[in-house]
């Protein structure tokens, strides 16, 4: 049997559509592929779907157009009141230009977290520590539109940036503790103070109507009688005013 013989035409149309298929580049829907063509870049990015790459005239750079959550690791923050504190942050960008995100910048993703941690540090460090503490919303935002200026030029768009703990020394801690024990005392002074000042005036227009109206003394003084003598566990000796034995005493007489 003799032995089979591959014509040179056969052998070139395997090489070729082996060529062919090996060109093949997928791209899902969130992905962009940034194309340089003899070290040329390509006008559009191509993709998602079915990309030919033919190599190596064409060489295909991967860009994904998700957003990125990136976890700024905690850094040393002197606030303008001098108070050593550590901060960490969360930074959400993605891609909206692939093209400038290749040629601009040589790693887009590295050259985003040191811009972000650099940036923490600087807009922090020109804040009091009260300020990082309950003015976070402006903060955040503030620190977002520097980066998102400072990364445009990358085809990077920064959409939110969210500090997420300060860290205080124990110290601080403590001191603040007492802060806010005295803030509590002193509104529960003042809201005690104010219940006096309330409940003194009604007494003084009570004494006033008491003091127009005798009779009210004794009316007033009958029903603490009566309440008295509700409770039975106990003598009590009450003293008559004479106001009261001047009222008792004119029951009954006849009037002139």
């Amino acid at each position: 049997m003799e032995g089979l013989t591959l014509s040179p035409a056969l052998i070139l149309v395997v090489v070729i559509l082996f060529y062919l298929v090996t060109s093949i580049q997928i791209l899902n829907e969130y992905e962009r592929g940034v194309i340089f063509r003899l070290g040329k870049l390509l006008p559009q990015p191509k993709g998602p779907g079915v990309v030919f790459v033919f190599r190596p005239i064409d060489r295909i750079v991967r860009i994904s157009l998700r957003t990125v959550v990136h976890d700024v690791p905690p850094q040393d923050i002197i606030s303008r009141d001098n108070v050593s504190v550590k901060v960490n942050a969360v930074v959400y960008f993605r891609v909206v230009d692939p093209r400038r995100a290749v040629v601009e910048v040589e790693n887009y993703m590295y050259a985003t977290s040191q811009l972000a941690q650099t940036t923490l540090r600087s807009v922090l460090g020109q804040a009091e520590l009260d300020d990082l503490l309950s003015e976070r919303d402006r903060l955040n935002q503030q620190l977002q539109q520097i980066l998102d200026n400072q990364t445009d030029p990358w085809g990077i768009k920064v959409s939110a940036v969210e500090v997420k703990h300060v860290d205080l020394p124990q110290d601080m801690q403590r001191a603040m503790a007492r802060q806010a024990e005295a803030e509590r005392e002193k509104r529960a002074k003042i809201i005690h103070a104010e219940g006096e000042l309330i409940a003194s005036d009604k007494l003084a227009q009570a004494a006033a109507v008491l003091n127009r109206e005798p009779m009210a003394i004794t009316l007033r003084y009958l029903q603490t009688l009566t309440d008295i003598a509700a409770e039975q566990n106990s003598t009590i000796v009450f003293p008559l005013p004479i106001e009261l034995m001047r009222v008792v005493g004119n029951i009954g007489q006849p009037r002139g």
